[in-house]
Protein backbone atom coordinates (compact mmCIF):
# COMPACT_ATOMS: atom_id res chain seq x y z
CA UNK A 1 0.00 0.00 0.00
CA UNK A 2 1.38 3.41 -0.90
CA UNK A 3 1.99 6.12 1.65
CA UNK A 4 -0.44 9.01 1.71
CA UNK A 5 1.12 12.44 1.19
CA UNK A 6 -0.13 15.64 2.79
CA UNK A 7 0.59 19.25 1.95
CA UNK A 8 -0.70 22.64 3.02
CA UNK A 9 -2.18 24.75 0.21
CA UNK A 10 -3.97 28.06 -0.12
CA UNK A 11 -7.15 27.97 -2.21
CA UNK A 12 -9.16 31.15 -2.69
CA UNK A 13 -7.57 32.70 0.35
CA UNK A 14 -8.19 29.80 2.72
CA UNK A 15 -5.60 27.29 3.96
CA UNK A 16 -6.30 23.60 3.41
CA UNK A 17 -4.42 20.39 3.99
CA UNK A 18 -4.63 18.19 0.92
CA UNK A 19 -3.85 14.49 1.18
CA UNK A 20 -3.51 11.79 -1.42
CA UNK A 21 -1.40 9.08 -2.98
CA UNK A 22 0.12 11.62 -5.35
CA UNK A 23 3.28 13.53 -4.48
CA UNK A 24 3.15 16.97 -2.87
CA UNK A 25 4.12 18.69 -6.12
CA UNK A 26 1.09 17.26 -7.87
CA UNK A 27 -1.22 18.29 -5.02
CA UNK A 28 0.20 21.83 -5.21
CA UNK A 29 -0.35 21.94 -9.01
CA UNK A 30 -3.98 20.92 -8.51
CA UNK A 31 -4.45 23.68 -5.94
CA UNK A 32 -2.71 26.20 -8.24
CA UNK A 33 -5.03 25.24 -11.11
CA UNK A 34 -8.06 25.66 -8.87
CA UNK A 35 -6.81 29.06 -7.64
CA UNK A 36 -6.23 30.21 -11.21
CA UNK A 37 -9.70 29.07 -12.30
CA UNK A 38 -11.40 30.73 -9.31
CA UNK A 39 -9.45 33.95 -9.87
CA UNK A 40 -10.29 33.97 -13.57
CA UNK A 41 -14.01 33.51 -12.95
CA UNK A 42 -14.13 35.98 -10.07
CA UNK A 43 -12.58 38.65 -12.28
CA UNK A 44 -15.54 38.53 -14.66
CA UNK A 45 -17.84 41.49 -14.48
CA UNK A 46 -20.92 40.95 -12.34
CA UNK A 47 -19.73 37.67 -10.85
CA UNK A 48 -19.36 39.03 -7.32
CA UNK A 49 -22.99 40.26 -7.36
CA UNK A 50 -24.28 36.69 -7.80
CA UNK A 51 -25.27 34.59 -4.80
CA UNK A 52 -22.73 32.11 -3.37
CA UNK A 53 -24.48 29.05 -4.77
CA UNK A 54 -24.44 30.51 -8.28
CA UNK A 55 -20.75 31.45 -7.93
CA UNK A 56 -19.88 27.92 -6.80
CA UNK A 57 -21.89 26.44 -9.65
CA UNK A 58 -20.12 28.65 -12.21
CA UNK A 59 -16.71 27.58 -10.91
CA UNK A 60 -17.76 23.93 -11.05
CA UNK A 61 -19.16 24.30 -14.58
CA UNK A 62 -15.97 25.95 -15.78
CA UNK A 63 -13.84 23.16 -14.30
CA UNK A 64 -16.15 20.54 -15.86
CA UNK A 65 -15.86 22.39 -19.18
CA UNK A 66 -12.06 22.23 -18.95
CA UNK A 67 -12.28 18.53 -18.14
CA UNK A 68 -14.51 17.66 -21.10
CA UNK A 69 -12.42 19.73 -23.51
CA UNK A 70 -9.27 17.95 -22.35
CA UNK A 71 -11.04 14.59 -22.58
CA UNK A 72 -12.03 15.39 -26.17
CA UNK A 73 -8.46 16.44 -26.93
CA UNK A 74 -7.16 13.20 -25.38
CA UNK A 75 -9.59 11.18 -27.51
CA UNK A 76 -8.38 12.95 -30.67
CA UNK A 77 -4.76 12.36 -29.72
CA UNK A 78 -5.51 8.72 -28.98
CA UNK A 79 -7.06 8.35 -32.44
CA UNK A 80 -4.05 10.03 -34.04
CA UNK A 81 -1.73 7.73 -32.10
CA UNK A 82 -3.60 4.65 -33.28
CA UNK A 83 -3.50 5.91 -36.86
CA UNK A 84 0.23 6.61 -36.65
CA UNK A 85 0.90 3.18 -35.13
CA UNK A 86 -1.05 1.56 -37.96
CA UNK A 87 0.92 3.57 -40.53
CA UNK A 88 4.22 2.67 -38.84
CA UNK A 89 3.26 -1.03 -38.90
CA UNK A 90 2.39 -0.74 -42.59
CA UNK A 91 5.68 1.00 -43.34
CA UNK A 92 7.65 -1.65 -41.42
CA UNK A 93 5.86 -4.37 -43.40
CA UNK A 94 6.66 -2.56 -46.64
CA UNK A 95 10.31 -2.18 -45.59
CA UNK A 96 10.61 -5.89 -44.82
CA UNK A 97 9.00 -6.80 -48.15
CA UNK A 98 11.38 -4.46 -49.99
CA UNK A 99 14.39 -5.90 -48.14
CA UNK A 100 13.34 -9.43 -49.11
CA UNK A 101 12.95 -8.36 -52.74
CA UNK A 102 16.36 -6.68 -52.64
CA UNK A 103 18.01 -9.79 -51.21
CA UNK A 104 16.34 -11.94 -53.87
CA UNK A 105 17.53 -9.62 -56.64
CA UNK A 106 21.04 -9.54 -55.19
CA UNK A 107 21.12 -13.35 -55.16
CA UNK A 108 19.86 -13.46 -58.74
CA UNK A 109 22.48 -10.93 -59.83
CA UNK A 110 25.22 -12.87 -58.06
CA UNK A 111 24.05 -16.11 -59.73
CA UNK A 112 24.02 -14.36 -63.11
CA UNK A 113 27.51 -12.95 -62.49
CA UNK A 114 28.81 -16.39 -61.54
CA UNK A 115 27.15 -17.94 -64.62
CA UNK A 116 28.76 -15.34 -66.90
CA UNK A 117 32.10 -15.79 -65.19
CA UNK A 118 31.84 -19.55 -65.67
CA UNK A 119 30.90 -19.06 -69.31
CA UNK A 120 33.75 -16.64 -69.79
CA UNK A 121 36.20 -19.03 -68.14
CA UNK A 122 34.85 -21.90 -70.24
CA UNK A 123 35.28 -19.86 -73.43
CA UNK A 124 38.85 -18.92 -72.49
CA UNK A 125 39.72 -22.56 -71.76
CA UNK A 126 38.23 -23.65 -75.07
CA UNK A 127 40.23 -20.99 -76.91
CA UNK A 128 43.49 -21.86 -75.13
CA UNK A 129 44.05 -25.30 -76.72
CA UNK A 130 43.55 -23.80 -80.18
CA UNK A 131 46.20 -21.18 -79.54
CA UNK A 132 48.76 -23.85 -78.60
CA UNK A 133 48.25 -26.05 -81.70
CA UNK A 134 51.33 -26.28 -83.94
CA UNK A 135 51.14 -23.83 -86.76
CA UNK A 136 48.70 -21.56 -85.04
CA UNK A 137 51.31 -18.83 -84.85
CA UNK A 138 51.92 -18.92 -81.13
CA UNK A 139 54.77 -20.70 -79.49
Amino acid sequence: MSQKNYTEVLIDGAAYTLGGDEDEGYLRRVAAYLNEKIGSIKSQRGFSRQNADYQTLMIQLNIADDYFKEQERADILSGQKASLEKEAYSLKHELITTQIRLETLQKELEAERQRRAAESTGTEKAAEPEARKPGSGKR
